[in-house]
């Protein structure tokens, strides 16, 4: 369930960053994808940022603004139909561009290159695009300035969940590696990561660090595309407690898979917060939150809570949005939650999924 005046809030931040930072900021939908908002959101934002073909259609059918792709590779059946549809498109590769380029510079489709810093402060291995051997991005020793020719912009993502010192630290190392064709740029795609909407994150200093930029090179065009930032906290997942059942703890069995519907929670991993509860020990009853799935691991975490659960028991993940949305799948044929905003104090459903959903899945 999305609460619209959460998203209000944290569209009104990255929409300050947008006009005090003389910069575009745009929706990676890899992160948000919740379409029924799109009209709101496209009140704030520039445009949104694909990653696949249905991600390009999806922006152009429900945003209808700028729409930006990038991909570590095209398919060659699927390129210009996703040609037909963006404005901006950026290969991760030369080879690439080299391959599609003519069909680029035929749709009038603005060209970029992403590159490589090979400089992150990312911790995780998992989400280091710019970690060592990345496949994302051209490295400073394969850049191939002799074919930059039709190329409009350069695109480098290095952070995840980072502040503004982060993103100083990676452009830093950008400038000193590729510093020399920025000027030669119509526009500078600083990808993702930037966790703006944060309480702690220091806005104004990224827009102290886009204005130094455009002193820097006027004339090239900033483009942000946040995806956590935009749904960061804007709702929850609501589930309920179909059993308890008891193997030296207790464990609450929910109507909801963490492995299904919650898949970033195990892949991270993370312990997601639940209202009204507490780490274990700190309140007086404690309860193991698992999934209703046949996978071992479909575990939640370890909670604690002041009154006891029961069947019936309303369990509610915060900050289920972003991301974890995305990520849902059918395993195990697990009944997916029902989709909703909650506007004015009034609830609205938008879907609820069927056998059918499942089945067409499938085949």
């Amino acid at each position: 369930m999305l609460e619209e005046s959460r998203l209000v809030y944290n569209l009104e931040i990255l929409n300050k960053v947008q006009k005090e930072g003389s910069a575009k900021v745009i929706c990676a939908l890899k992160a948000f994808s919740f379409w029924k908002a799109f009209p709101l959101v496209s009140q704030y934002l520039s445009g949104a940022t694909a990653s696949s073909l249905n991600e390009v259609l999806l922006a152009g059918q429900k945003m209808g603004k700028e729409v930006h792709v990038c991909a570590p590779a095209y398919r060659a059946d699927e390129i210009e139909q996703i040609l037909s549809h963006c404005t901006h498109i950026t290969f991760n590769s030369f080879s690439q561009w080299q391959l599609f380029k003519k069909e680029t510079l035929k749709r009038k489709v603005s060209a970029g290159i992403r590159i490589n810093p090979e400089f992150s402060t990312v911790d995780v291995d998992l989400y280091n695009p710019a970690g060592r051997y990345s496949r994302l991005g051209v490295t400073r020793k394969e850049f191939k300035p002799e074919l930059l020719d039709g190329i409009e912009g350069l695109h480098f993502h290095a952070l995840c969940e980072q502040d503004a010192d982060a993103l100083e630290a990676v452009l830093e190392k950008v400038e000193a590696n590729f510093g020399e064709w920025i000027p030669k740029m119509k526009w500078m795609n600083f990808g993702g990561g930037h966790h703006i909407t944060r309480m702690d994150y220091k806005v104004q200093k990224l827009i102290d660090i886009l204005n130094r930029f455009h002193r820097k090179y006027p004339g090239v065009e900033i483009i942000l595309e946040p995806g956590e930032a935009v749904g960061w906290q804007t709702g929850e997942l609501v589930s309920s407690v179909l059993d308890i059942v008891h193997n030296e703890i207790d464990i609450a069995v929910l109507d909801i898979s963490v492995s299904a519907h919650m898949p970033d929670c195990l892949e991270m991993p993370y312990r997601p917060m639940v209202t009204g509860s507490a780490m274990l020990g700190i309140k007086k009853h404690a309860y193991r939150l698992a999934g209703n799935s046949c996978l071992a691991g479909d575990v939640a975490g370890d909670y604690s809570f002041d009154e006891p659960l029961k069947v019936g028991s309303r369990i509610i993940f915060l900050d289920m949005i972003h991301y974890t949305m995305v990520k849902t799948t059918f395993f195990n044929g697990v009944k997916h939650p029902s989709i909703g905003i909650w506007k004015d104090g009034k609830f609205n459903l938008l879907k609820e999924f069927t056998y059918d959903s499942f089945r067409d899945k499938l085949s």
